[in-house]
Order: structure tokens, then C-alpha cells, then sequence
């Protein structure tokens, strides 16, 4: 499944909806704990999280992995999965989710993968954008945690009880744009992780 839209219109939309100082704070109630991957926005995600003050109780680290190098040797992401699909895939930004919350030992991880331009690449055209996520089998036990709307499994990773998938974005706009929205995109996408938790689930 795709999300289309403007990347200007997306990224002010987003940031009205997921503000990240709520997230934090939320995350932190619930003990939670995220880790990052980043290739198109190379490192803009973690730094969006950690300009909230006390990041830190949520918030472990983060990988910059713009070669493939990177995402195969530090995160994990398959080299077959690589050769055979691109770096622009949806199996591989679950990867480098998993990747990033195994390095960090986080609860969650998520992942950001994509064109920006100005060119395409390897295939795909400029804004297309997969947000990976991970989120570890005792965190989806004790939260009762379900798939978030408008997103895909990926049966390239295979942890038993883990919830591993990818959303789709398909933008318009210039390379900033596309990568400022890519960031509101990714704390959306947590977000939304966050609201299947069952309502009568306690808030810590």
C-alpha cells in the first residue's frame, strides 16, 4: 500500500498530528525505547527525536547507513536482499529496523529508505520512500501491539512474536521536501504503532 501526496503538504500535516515531545513523553511512560536507521535522512530522524528535551528515556541511538556496505556489515540487512531488490525496498528498511534496534537494544526500531533525487535510483522514481519498523516480540506481548493502518508485513524477517513491516510513501516534491517528510513520516509511523495498544491497557 502507497501513501501519495505533495511533500511540503505531508510534512506540515504530519507535524501538526505527531508532535515529538508527546511521543517521548509517551514512550517514556511506557518504557519504551527506539532506535533509528537512516539513509535518505541520514541521521535527520534521530536528530528530530533528540531536540526534545529528555530524549535520552526514549531515544538510544541511531545508524547512518547511506552505502550498502553499512546496512549489510553493521545492520544485518542481507546482501542477497540487497543485490536482488535495491536499497529502495520495503523488506530492506524492515531490516535496517531490525538492524537498528538490535545494535541499540531497543524496543523499537525504524527505518528510513528512499529517493529523494534529484535523479532516480536503481529503478525507483524520485519520492518513493519506505519507512521500515521493528518492534521486539516482548514489547508486542506486553503492549498487545498490532499492525498500524496503511502498512505492509515483510516476510524477510522472520522473528518469531516480532512485528516487522514497511509503509510506502510515494512524494512530490524537491529533495528537501521529500526528506523533511520523510522524518514526520517515520514519527508517524511510531506513532501510529503506538495507538493499537488496546485502550484498557494501562498507561504505564
Amino acid at each position: 500500500m502507497m501513501v501519495d501526496g505533495n511533500a511540503e503538504q505531508a510534512a506540515r500535516k504530519t507535524q501538526h498530528s505527531t508532535d515529538p515531545e508527546a511521543l517521548v513523553q509517551r514512550l517514556g511512560r511506557r518504557s519504551l525505547t527506539v532506535a533509528t536507521a537512516e539513509s535518505l535522512t541520514a541521521g535527520a530522524l534521530a536528530s528530530r527525536i533528540a531536540d526534545v528535551p529528555g530524549a535520552s528515556v526514549a531515544l538510544l541511538g541511531g545508524v547512518v547507513s547511506y552505502s550498502n556496505g553499512v546496512k549489510e556489515q553493521v545492520l544485518g540487512v542481507d546482501a542477497e536482499l540487497l543485490e536482488s531488490r535495491g536499497a529502495v525496498d520495503g523488506g530492506v528498511a524492515a531490516q535496517m529496523a531490525r538492524g537498528a534496534a538490535r545494535v541499540c537494544a531497543a524496543g523499537i526500531g525504524v527505518a528510513t529508505t528512499g529517493v529523494a533525487g534529484p535523479e532516480p535510483h536503481q529503478g525507483k522514481s524520485v519520492g518513493t520512500v519506505y519507512l521500515g519498523f521493528y518492534v521486539d516480540a516482548g514489547v508486542v506481548q506486553r503492549l498487545r501491539l498490532t499492525f498500524p493502518a496503511e502498512c505492509s508485513s515483510e516476510d524477510t524477517v522472520s522473528d518469531r512474536g516480532a512485528l516487522s513491516g514497511f509503509r510506502l510513501l510515494g512524494l512530490n516534491g524537491d529533495r528537501k521536501s521529500i526528506r523533511k517528510a520523510s522524518v514526520e513520516g517515520a514519527l508517524q509511523l511510531v506513532n501510529d504503532l503506538l495507538q493499537t495498544e488496546p485502550a484498557s491497557l494501562p498507561d504505564a
